[in-house]
């Protein structure tokens, strides 16, 4: 988008929220680059610039407006509504591969060499992967300087850095500040804002406390939590997800240790406490998290197309802004996703939950009743399959998933080629198209998968006059598309089992 200058001017110039993360406006006169809708007065347009990425203005040049600060904005779109190489390289740089297993690792996730894929980078992002690490690292700074106690030189190698020499330059040439300038103006800034009920505020004691870490998680608006929350808090398995106090908890398997996230919905943010084992894991715990509440779509463009089909726009219109949830682990999700086939959601949380407490590494959760984190495929491997209340053709369906992820010839991930994927799990005994396809939507992050022999859209698709047979209503979920899986979203809305998580 960045490439279109009207466009982009005319975002600017109405300070238009929905474009933040799409692409970042840099001010020649200035040298500061800003979100889209940063309040200031906007400058002339010939004295404006556009880039795809912060990492490109600040390849350029340009340090972070202090006033709209736009390394907090919501990420781009783009990238979760893609499966091409490039999509699939910012995924990784998100869960930080490029900090544990730097460029050559990254490319070779890919399958390209080195020069391959900085070039496509370069070309549509402005900014190689190491300039895109370096951004992300940066913003991890400010969130670890501002909201917590850590000294300096902890920050500096917990975002990533290699030297507290490097942190300190990139503090200053990304926000014109000296990192314990940022702190004393974060600080003021905390003292100035009334934090949330229940919630401590960054300049707080609590927020101080040894590994917790709080802060907002942006969207773009419309978003209804109800529904995302409610599945979320209806599936979840006793000892690593609860609902407690209006958030939804569950523990972290996390590169450097392991961590305990509550998110609580707001009206214009997600509330995310973090208790982590190792602040190394900031910046992987808040990717996987928005990426378990969809918090990058682009619910606009989303619902503008699902609303051309009359019969599926007053769902729309009733609650727009539906996310399609998540998971923090693509492995996880698919052991669950065969635990619960063709049984009812509570015998899938029972299942699973005798596997947790089986073969799930043991956590202390000192505000509340989270006990394990989810077993991994290795640990898995080692069950006895006779020791599953399960059918036979269930057990062996568990046991060739389990052992395909262990020794890695089936890899989900960020990474993953959707239709890959798709194919390897096809391959595997006992996977029809409703296993395959809750999988690519829910763990893989497809925003087109689609579920239409599922047997609560098939009913909700009878109560609007829409087709229920699955030939019939994947041909009329062809003028869907690439948002079908949201448009699964809205169906399955209609069968009473959301929450109210927002106060009346």
């Amino acid at each position: 988008m960045h490439t279109d200058t009207e466009r982009c001017l005319r975002a600017v110039r109405s300070k238009d929220a929905r474009f933040d993360g799409w692409f970042f406006t840099a001010v020649l006169t200035t040298g500061i680059y800003c979100r889209p809708s940063c309040p200031v007065v906007p400058p002339k347009a010939e004295n404006m610039v556009f880039h795809p990425s912060a990492a490109s203005c600040q390849h350029a040049g340009f340090r972070a407006c202090k006033r709209c600060r736009p390394d907090t904005s919501p990420g781009s779109p783009e990238w979760n509504a893609r499966a091409d190489s490039v999509a699939r390289a910012m995924r990784l740089i998100q869960d930080g591969i490029v900090d544990r297993e730097g460029v050559r690792g990254l490319a070779g996730r890919l399958g390209y060499s080195e020069r391959q894929l900085e070039r496509q980078l370069l070309a549509e992002l402005g900014a190689g992967p190491l300039a895109l690490a370096r951004a992300q690292r940066a913003q991890t700074a400010r969130l670890l300087i501002e909201t917590t106690a850590l000294p300096m030189a902890e920050v500096a190698f917990a975002a990533g850095f290699s030297s507290i020499r490097t942190f300190n330059d990139t503090v200053r040439e990304v926000f014109a500040l000296a990192p314990t300038a940022l702190r004393a103006r974060g600080a003021r800034r905390s003292d100035n804002t009334a934090p949330e009920p229940g919630t401590p505020g960054p300049g707080t004691p609590a927020s101080r406390t040894p590994g917790v870490i709080c802060l907002r998680l942006p969207f773009r608006a419309p978003l209804t939590p109800d529904n995302l929350f409610g599945h979320l808090a209806a599936t979840a398995v006793p000892g690593v997800e609860e609902w407690r106090d209006g958030a939804y908890r569950r523990t972290l398997r996390l590169p450097y240790g392991h961590g305990i996230v509550s998110l609580t919905p707001r009206p214009d943010h997600i509330g995310c406490r973090l208790a982590l084992t190792d602040p190394r894991d900031l910046t992987v715990a808040i990717s996987r998290c928005r990426r378990m509440l969809d918090l990058d779509a682009d619910p606009v463009a989303v619902d503008e197309q699902l609303r051309t089909d009359p019969l599926l726009a007053p769902l729309v219109d009733k609650a727009p802004g539906r996310r399609v949830p998540g998971t923090v682990d693509a492995a996880e999700f698919a052991v669950r996703a065969v635990l619960g086939q063709q049984v009812s959601t509570a015998a899938a949380r029972t299942h699973a939950a005798r596997l947790v407490t089986a073969y799930g590494t043991p956590v202390d959760d000192p505000e509340g009743g989270l006990t394990h984190l989810f077993p991994t495929p290795e640990a898995l491997a080692a069950l006895d399959p006779e020791s599953l209340a399960l059918p036979r053709s269930r057990r062996t369906t568990l046991m060739t998933l389990v052992a395909a992820l262990a020794d890695g010839t089936l890899p989900l991930g960020a990474d993953s080629d959707w239709d890959e994927a798709r194919a390897r799990l096809h391959a595997l005994p006992g996977f029809g198209p409703w296993t395959v396809e809750v999988i690519a939507m829910r763990a893989l992050g497809d925003p087109d998968a689609f579920l239409p022999g599922d047997l609560g859209i098939r009913r909700a698709a009878r109560a609007l006059g829409l087709p229920s047979t699955p030939a019939a209503l994947t041909t009329r979920a062809a003028a869907w598309r690439p948002w079908r899986a949201y448009a699964v979203q809205y169906l399955w809305a209609t069968e009473d089992h959301a929450i109210n998580v927002l106060p009346a």
